[in-house]
């Protein structure tokens, strides 16, 4: 009885060492990215949108990179303020159950607010109730793509952002590098002459 014990834990060991997966260790790091993710990144509209409303789209995060979401919103004018406001609103609303499903965030803080330029400043600033360099890497990131194109930047690719300090404002472009690692990419923004 021991014999056939001992035969049959000896049996299923060998077994074990012999069914390894077959990658051995090493001394050398290895950087293979991520891992692999199951957010699938795209959001398919369940609903129409509403008579009345316009679409506006922002930049959410899914798997470490920024995504382009639309979604609906009630009419909007072409006042650079007046659309960076709705922006910014949509940017630090929780995402919908839809686009939490496909895997996506925001790092746009709830509190932040954004206002038009002050006496000196130059034409189409906008003024966070933070300082730029204080945001969250990647709701920086957000802010910048989701204001770029738009009229909130003036239809150009950068938006020129300043804080509640007296510190002048700085233009940020958005990048491919950006949209890509907006965790990483370099947001410092340059300053506008």
């Amino acid at each position: 009885m021991r014999r056939t014990l001992r035969s049959t834990v000896l049996t299923v060991a060998l077994l074990g060492s012999a069914t390894a997966c077959g990658i051995r260790g090493t001394a050398v790091p290895v950087d293979a990215g991520g891992a692999p993710s199951r957010a699938s990144c795209v959001v398919r509209p369940e609903h129409a949108i509403p008579s009345g409303a316009a679409t506006v789209t922002v930049q959410l995060e899914c798997t470490s990179q920024l995504v382009p979401v639309t979604r609906a919103v009630a009419e909007t004018s072409e006042d650079s303020v007046a659309v960076a406001r709705v922006l910014l609103e949509e940017l630090r609303e929780a995402p919908a159950n839809e686009e939490a499903e496909a895997g996506m965030s925001t790092a746009v803080p709830q509190r932040l607010t954004v206002a038009g330029q002050r006496p000196g400043d130059p034409a189409g600033t906008l003024r966070l109730s933070r300082e730029p360099g204080e945001l969250p890497q990647v709701g920086l990131a957000q802010l910048v793509c989701t204001y770029a194109g738009t009229a909130a930047a003036d239809g150009k690719r950068s938006v020129i952002l300043g804080g509640p300090s007296g510190e002048p404002p700085k233009s940020y472009t958005c990048t491919d590098e950006l949209r890509v690692h907006p965790d990483s990419a370099d947001i410092t923004g340059t300053p506008v002459s």
